[in-house]
C-alpha cells in the first residue's frame, strides 16, 4: 500500500489483524498469550485495575469483573482494528500475572508504543524486562515495525530501569506530557529501532 505521500507502508494493512495472535514463550515456563474471556483473566485484570501502582502509572482503573471483561473485549477489538496488540503475561495454562503490549500502532509508519505492568507477586523478578524485550523482538523482527517507543513518568524510576534493561535508549524528557491524578508529569521517552543490537 502506498500512502498519500507516495511512501510505501512499512507494514502492509491486514498483517496484524489477519493472522492469529502468536503465543510468545518466555523463560521460567511463562509466556505472552492473548487475553481470554475467562473468570481467571478477568480477575487478574480487575486486580490490576484496583492496584494503586498500576492504576497510578498506567492510568486505568476497573470497578468489577464486568468492566474487566469489557476491557478484554476492547483489547481484541483494537487488534482487529490494528491499533493495538495486547498480551497477558502468564504461566503456561495459568492465569495472567501481567500485561505487555503495543499501543498506538501505526503500521504505515512502522511505529508503536510498548506498555506493560505486572501484579505485585511478580514484581522484582525481571519479568517486565523479559516481556518488553521479547515483545519488542517480535514487533520489530516478525511484525516488521521499525521504531518502538517506551514512555514513563519521571517519578517512576522502576520503569526507567525496565526501559534501559530491555534495550530502549533514552531520547529525552517530554514536559507535562501525561496527566496523572496528582497533576501533569514530565515523562522520559525511550526508543528502540529495528537496527539496534540486542
Amino acid at each position: 500500500m502506498i500512502s498519500s505521500s507516495g511512501i510505501p507502508a512499512v507494514v502492509p494493512p491486514g498483517r496484524l489483524a489477519e493472522s492469529d495472535q502468536p503465543v510468545l514463550p518466555l523463560d521460567g515456563g511463562l509466556e505472552l498469550r492473548p487475553w481470554q474471556l475467562t473468570d481467571a483473566d478477568a480477575d487478574a485484570l480487575l486486580a490490576a485495575g484496583q492496584d494503586p501502582d498500576i492504576s497510578r502509572w498506567n492510568l486505568f482503573s476497573l470497578a468489577d469483573r464486568a468492566e474487566a471483561r469489557a476491557r478484554i473485549e476492547r483489547i481484541h477489538a483494537r487488534r482487529r482494528a490494528e491499533t493495538g496488540a495486547i498480551w497477558a503475561i502468564a504461566p503456561h495454562g495459568g492465569a495472567a500475572v501481567g500485561l505487555a503490549g503495543l499501543n498506538d500502532v501505526d503500521l504505515a509508519a512502522g511505529t508503536a508504543e510498548i506498555l506493560y505492568w505486572v501484579l505485585p507477586p511478580a514484581r522484582g523478578t525481571g519479568l517486565a524486562v523479559q516481556a518488553a524485550r521479547r515483545l519488542s523482538r517480535w514487533a520489530l523482527d516478525d511484525l516488521g515495525l521499525h521504531r518502538l517507543i517506551l514512555c514513563h513518568s519521571v517519578a517512576n524510576p522502576a520503569s526507567c530501569r525496565v526501559a534501559e534493561k530491555a534495550g530502549f535508549s533514552y531520547e529525552g524528557t517530554q514536559r507535562s506530557a501525561p496527566l496523572h491524578a496528582d497533576g501533569w508529569h514530565d515523562q522520559h521517552l525511550h526508543a528502540r529501532v529495528a537496527t539496534d543490537p540486542d
